[in-house]
Formats: structure tokens, C-alpha cells, sequence
């Protein structure tokens, strides 16, 4: 079987997003201490400049503190029908290289650039060519992280900033999540790290030391993902819509398939990975998906909905088969498979604010 390539990963993280579009539209801001948010004894910091970060002013933080520690800082009122005109503007530059943009907040999203518009083989250059994109749109400076999963592509985006790109390519992050401090793991806030602390547990290597047995009756469910992202490893996808309700894997390949054997060969593990989500989730659906994307770039979709419940990697793999028959002979080579299930009629338990971030095969 063909060996799937490695994921390419982009976060985006504006800097200092709203106190810089204020600098930029006022010019006696610049190089000044900004804070945007409100002054009054009440406020709070709702972005604050590098300039003013220097103080030790940050978001979220009583003005009032924020006016101790740097008494020249400059409070301006937030203009969020702004932030969110620039926003749009950035996202059409995201949206011009891939349509997995999954948005986090106005300032940073997550890019799937694996099979990009443009046909740009490198995630690096994509990612310096955006940055430039945005610089020449809106005069402001974006960080970057790049990787082969969301987890460390969020973490790097932060590591050079302002201004920086960060690349953790596939060799290197078992050893880069290694020496990080599980204080800067996403997930693991104060309460965690001081229980981890407890446990002699500081680093990455320290945590992928334990056992997935002790990590799960220590630390409950959250026990899976601490397992697995001190491994470096995360197969959630970049969700565009994460509203809807569905669960898929997809696979893009290194070599083009072309023959219906070869294409269920490969469908195989991806059937059995939405069969394990369903499991871990308690669902069951009723559309099975199929997606083909050609060489050209041409995405093809089939579906099938039908009035059993459908949970196994057999009921899926019956519906797939017939869904490729029909595509058959096929037109070209294929690049890349993708197998969703949607329209759930059980939940057995609602899915979690915060989905599982390891052991699924994405």
C-alpha cells in the first residue's frame, strides 16, 4: 500500500492584531505603548502593543494593573467592525491557497496546504508568501508556524515572533516536543501542570516517559491526547465548517492510484478510522461519503443514505464499494481518497466542547 504523505500544516497568528491595525491607522501610535480596551478603573486589556508588552501588559489584564506597570501606555477604544473588515481581507489571502481554513479567532486560523490551488509543493514558501500577501494588503505582519499536524504548527507559529516562521518538519518533532514544557501544551492549563508537577512530569520527554494506563487514571480521558502529543502526534483535521456533523478521514498519496483494487486497498484503513471515531464517540450515522480528487486537482463526492444505522467498518465498506463501482473506469489517476459519515441518529453522549486530540487516524 501506498504510504500517505505527511500532512502540511500552517497556523497563522496575526501580531499584536488589533493594537497594530490601530497603529497603523494612527500614525502617533506607532512605537508607542497601545493598549486597546477600556481605561477606567473597570477595564480590561483587550490587546496590547509589543511596545507596551515590554511592561508586562497583556490581555485579559485590569487596566488598572496595566496602567501600574507601564504608566505611559495609551488606551484606545476597540473598533472591532475594523478588525473584523481586515480579518475578512486576510482570510480571502487563506482562501486563495486552500479552502481547509479553519478560523480560531479573527487574528490566527489553521491552513491545510497539503493539496493547495496554487500547486505549491513547499508549505514553507506558502507560508512566507502568504505572510507577504498580508503584509502587502494590509501593511501588518503575521507569524507562522509550519508542521505535519495542527498541535505543533500552533506552537511554532509562536516561537519567532513577531514577524517569524517556525518549521517543525516530520523528523523533528518527537525531539522538539521533547524539551517543551507541558505548561505549553495546548490543553494543559496551571491546575494540570501543578498536578503534573507533582508527579515530576515538566517536560515532554518527562511526560512520554508514563504509561498511556497511568496517564488515563491520573488524568481521565485528557490522559489520551497528553500520550500521544508528547509523541508529537495529532490527526485532527483542519475543520472549515466546525459546525457540521460529521466524521471523515482522507488520505492524499504519493504516487496516483489507478484501478479500483488499488483504490479500496487504501480506502480500507480510512473506513476503519471513521468506524474507530464513531466507537470513541458512541455515534452512528446514516450518509456514507466517498471523495475522489483526480490529478488535475478535480474533487469528486458521491454519497448513499440509508435507513439502517450504519457504525461498523463493514456497513461502510459495503456503500464505499458500490459508491466507487459507479465512478469506475475511472478518468485519471486519483491523488487523493476521503470517506465522511454523517446524519447521526444516535448520541449516546454529546460530543465534547473540546474534541479528542490523539488516536484518531485523520
Amino acid at each position: 500500500m501506498n504510504e500517505p504523505l505527511p500532512r502540511k500544516i500552517i497556523h497563522i497568528d496575526m501580531d499584536a492584531f488589533f493594537a497594530s491595525v490601530e497603529q497603523r491607522d494612527h500614525p502617533e501610535l506607532r512605537g508607542k505603548p497601545v493598549a486597546v480596551g477600556g481605561g477606567g478603573p473597570r477595564g480590561v486589556v483587550a490587546a496590547a502593543s509589543y511596545e507596551a508588552r515590554k511592561f508586562g501588559v497583556r490581555s485579559a489584564m485590569p487596566s488598572a494593573r496595566a496602567r501600574r506597570l507601564c504608566p505611559d501606555l495609551i488606551f484606545v477604544p476597540p473598533r472591532f467592525d475594523v478588525y473584523r473588515a481586515v480579518s475578512a481581507q486576510i482570510r480571502a489571502i487563506f482562501l486563495s491557497w486552500t479552502p481547509l481554513v479553519q478560523p480560531l479567532s479573527l487574528d490566527e486560523a489553521y491552513l491545510d496546504v497539503t493539496d493547495n490551488l496554487r500547486g505549491e509543493g513547499s508549505a514553507t514558501r506558502i507560508a512566507q508568501a502568504i505572510r507577504s500577501e498580508i503584509r502587502a494588503v494590509t501593511t501588518l505582519t503575521a507569524s507562522a508556524g509550519v508542521s505535519y499536524n495542527k498541535f505543533l504548527a500552533k506552537i511554532a507559529s509562536d516561537i519567532n515572533k513577531p514577524d517569524g516562521l517556525c518549521v517543525i518538519r516530520p523528523e523533528e518533532g518527537a525531539d522538539f516536543v521533547a524539551t517543551l514544557p507541558v505548561r505549553k501544551f495546548h490543553g494543559v492549563g496551571p491546575a494540570t501542570a501543578t498536578k503534573m508537577e507533582r508527579f515530576q512530569i515538566t517536560t515532554g520527554a518527562e511526560l512520554r516517559s508514563r504509561s498511556l494506563e497511568f496517564l488515563t487514571a491520573e488524568f481521565g480521558k485528557a490522559g489520551h491526547y497528553f500520550y500521544w502529543a508528547a509523541r508529537g502526534i495529532d490527526h485532527r483535521p483542519v475543520n472549515a465548517n466546525q459546525e457540521r456533523k460529521s466524521l471523515g478521514s482522507e488520505t492524499t498519496f504519493r504516487s496516483d492510484l489507478t484501478s479500483y483494487t488499488a483504490c479500496m486497498a487504501e480506502l480500507e484503513p480510512l473506513m476503519k478510522a471513521v468506524a474507530a471515531q464513531c466507537q470513541h464517540r458512541q455515534l452512528t450515522g446514516r450518509t456514507v461519503t466517498l471523495k475522489l480528487r483526480y490529478a488535475d486537482f478535480r474533487t469528486v463526492t458521491r454519497s448513499r443514505t440509508v435507513p439502517h444505522s450504519i457504525k461498523t467498518a463493514s456497513d461502510i465498506t459495503e456503500i464505499v464499494a458500490a459508491l466507487l463501482s459507479g465512478l469506475m473506469p475511472l478518468q485519471q489517476g486519483i491523488r487523493l481518497l476521503g470517506v465522511t459519515l454523517s446524519g447521526f441518529t444516535q448520541l449516546n453522549a454529546p460530543l465534547p466542547a473540546q474534541p479528542a486530540l490523539f488516536g484518531e487516524h485523520i
